[in-house]
């Protein structure tokens, strides 16, 4: 289906007559009436009821009309992500947890666009099941996180070891939440394991930024990535609970076989070597 059909099926839903509707693309209304009789024979059905009022959308044109929007943002996200900006050779798509991105992979993007000055990167923020469907379908290129799968085509390299300590603010008291971040399935395994009696929690977050922020701000505890705390226990925003148990997050970094070897790979080697750095 031709997008500028749904285009101007959008524009003439948008504007209520056809003569809006070419007004607004800039077109002829013969234009904007011959789109919508083709729309109409490909789809099988009537989209607007036309009056000397304009044109209203019938059942079936209220039904299409999600699909149309889908279709044009689709579309125009495709431009988007394959369009390469002037004076770039080349564009990477980098996907990553947001604690992550805090205290590490943000460093390693500045040290990027400095080494890498003609690479257009888009970064985002996701978890795991995200991040691996746009490893799959190819909209991602790199993509960092706790728990991936392995899959045909994707390679998955051990990146390093985080280490989850309990923390608290200094004056909690005994009533203060104890604050449960879903790390993923591997901590909930560990932390099931190390605490087989502990009652569901009051306050639970999948992000650890949230949790940590509470933490501050309202009192509380909860693990976090030793990385991210070590400041502010330096500080004594928070303590390290003595005696706590410790647990170990494995991060990894998942990319394509079939990858733009001479793009990704030096992406790959100065993010390995900065992790390396850290551990």
């Amino acid at each position: 289906m031709d997008t500028e059909f749904a285009r101007t099926f959008l524009a003439v839903a948008a504007a209520g007559s056809f003569v809006g509707a070419a007004e607004r693309l800039h077109v002829t209304q013969s234009t904007v009436s011959g789109r919508i009789q083709t729309l109409e024979d490909q789809l099988g059905c009537r989209l607007f009821t036309r009056n000397r009022a304009g044109a209203t959308l019938t059942d079936a044109g209220r039904r299409f009309r999600k699909h149309a929007a889908l279709l044009v943002r689709t579309v125009e996200q495709a431009r988007h992500d394959v369009g390469l900006p002037p004076g770039y050779r080349a564009s990477v798509v980098v996907g990553a947890r947001i604690g992550l991105w805090e205290g590490f992979m943000l460093g390693w993007l500045a040290g990027l666009r400095r080494a890498m000055p003609d690479v257009s990167v888009r970064a985002e923020i996701g978890f795991e099941p995200d991040l691996m469907q746009g490893l799959i379908d190819g909209r991602i290129d790199i993509g960092v996180m706790y728990a991936p799968h392995r899959r045909p085509r994707l390679e998955l390299t051990a990146l390093m070891d985080e280490r989850l300590v309990l923390v608290a603010s200094p004056d909690a008291a005994d009533g203060a939440p104890y604050i449960y971040v879903d790390w993923g399935p591997e901590f909930y395994a560990q932390h099931s394991a190390a605490y087989p009696d502990i009652a569901g929690p009051a306050l639970s977050v999948n992000i650890g930024w949230l949790g940590l922020r509470y933490v501050l701000d309202y009192g509380g505890s909860g693990y976090f990535p030793l990385r991210l705390v070590e400041g502010l226990v330096a500080q004594g925003r928070v303590i390290r609970v003595a005696d706590a148990p410790e647990f170990v997050l494995p991060a990894w970094l998942v990319f394509p076989h079939d990858r733009d070897r001479r793009v990704l790979d030096p992406m790959i080697e100065t993010l390995t070597h900065l992790a390396k750095r850290r551990g």
